[in-house]
């Protein structure tokens, strides 16, 4: 699986680390916001890499693109995260060629989440391509592989009941609190940020809880706003959080900062208070567990939160796989038609040029020579020849760089230089 030009060759690498691996602190310390991504595909362009999409979720940090070592991708992701080589390589995953394309397909499905079915990552994927396309950084290959994984997932949405039934980090924590909560209707709770996880546990909080005593906190208070007036929430300033969470039996902290925005010294009451942290990086400081009354519990412990649903996902296991099978077989089918499509190319030329000499021939030898009827004929021949080739090189029993070769080497063809 090799892209190959006329200056170097390089090749496909998936680089990464998880939540398999690497604790939500080490995450965090890999953790990417839209700066750092923007400042990553820049210095990318700047040190002549053709092709790469990076993505950062709570869950796991990953690079996929060319290169002619996987070090320029490590480079590239510890130079603008906190993290350092050595703690990568600690925890670190890396794929080449075959095993990173099945790597993204295991990703983009949902089958590597941490909560098993959850497609928030295929959003994630899909608007890191859309970036790097802008910044031409997108070729063929990476582009048309995004749009298999795609394809993957959503067959794998409609086609298996994977991601039916309530079970999400979101979810997962108000069945935390109900669990551990008790009289949870009548509790104050106090949501800080309301992004994408913060949204999704609002409305579960909402649903499950019953509870009308819920308070919306963000840095940007409209975007609080918002969320509380589908739900008739409270909303209240970032000035206030302090004295919000004072009056709090539940805080549930979301935000996007890349340093710990709750720490001990926020809390003056003595109240028996439920911290969940739903960020990566941790958003709330490891030292409120110093205060007797405060239980912290972080997303990485929900995740481990097993139940009925869950089991019924773990069961459509084999059929998400076998559909992944069909659509990676697809793009490899296709990969391999990219591969040979050059020396193809350049024997429907040579056979043209074949073509041409032959009819100037026969033009001058034969009188009342018909001119568009040997055109077509000579184009049909031609037409089943490289036919004849192409289906020659889809066969799977017969190996293709041997066959492209001969072919090359037959109707002395000059070597292609760009393909993947």
């Amino acid at each position: 699986m090799e892209y190959m030009n006329t200056s170097k060759t390089t090749y496909f690498y998936a680089i990464g680390l998880s939540y398999k691996k690497a604790d939500a602190e080490v995450r965090g310390h890999f953790s990417l916001d839209e700066h750092a991504k923007n400042n990553l595909l820049q210095q990318a362009k700047e040190a002549g890499i053709e092709s790469l999409i990076v993505t950062s979720t709570c869950n796991r940090t990953e690079i996929y693109g060319f290169a002619e070592h996987p070090y320029q991708l490590i480079k590239l992701l510890c130079e603008n995260t906190k993290g350092t080589v050595e703690e990568f390589q600690n925890v670190a995953y890396i794929f080449k060629g075959k095993e990173a394309v099945s790597h993204m397909f295991k990703v983009g499905s949902g089958l590597d989440s941490q909560i098993l079915g959850d497609f928030e990552i295929i959003s994630q994927l899909r608007t890191s391509a859309r970036k790097s396309k802008k910044e031409s950084l997108l070729n063929a290959f990476l582009e048309r592989l995004i749009n298999a994984v795609i394809q993957a997932s959503k067959r794998i949405k409609t086609e298996t009941n994977i991601s039916s039934g309530a079970t999400s980090v979101s979810f997962a924590s108000v069945q935390y609190i109900m669990k551990n909560i008790p009289e949870i209707t009548h509790k104050n709770i106090l949501l800080f940020g309301t992004g994408k996880i913060g949204r999704n546990t609002c409305e579960n909080l909402v649903k499950h809880t019953k509870n009308e005593h819920i308070t919306l906190i963000n840095r940007t208070k409209n975007k609080a706003e918002e969320v509380a007036g589908k739900f008739n929430l409270i909303v209240k300033d970032y000035s206030n959080l302090q004295e919000e969470i004072n009056q709090s039996d539940v805080l549930i902290v979301a935000t996007g900062a890349q340093n710990p925005t709750v720490d001990k010294h926020l809390i003056q009451s003595k109240n028996p208070l439920l911290i969940l942290d739903l960020s990566i990086p941790k958003n709330v400081n490891n030292n409120v567990t110093e205060l007797e009354h405060v239980t912290l519990i972080h997303l990485d412990d929900l995740s481990q939160i097993t139940d009925e649903t869950l089991e019924k996902r773990k069961a459509q296991i084999p059929l998400a796989k076998q559909i992944i099978v069909e659509v990676e077989t697809e793009f490899n089918s296709w990969l391999e038609t990219r591969k040979f499509a050059p020396t193809i190319k350049a024997l429907k030329l040579k056979l043209n040029d074949f073509k041409i000499a032959e009819l100037d021939t026969q033009r001058k030898k034969l009188s009342g020579f018909n001119e568009e009827q040997a055109e077509i004929i000579s184009n049909n021949i031609i037409q089943k020849i490289t036919n004849h080739f192409a289906h020659h090189l889809r066969d799977e029993a017969i190996p293709t760089d041997e066959s492209l070769e001969l072919i090359k080497k037959v109707f002395q063809l000059e070597a292609t230089t760009n393909h993947v």
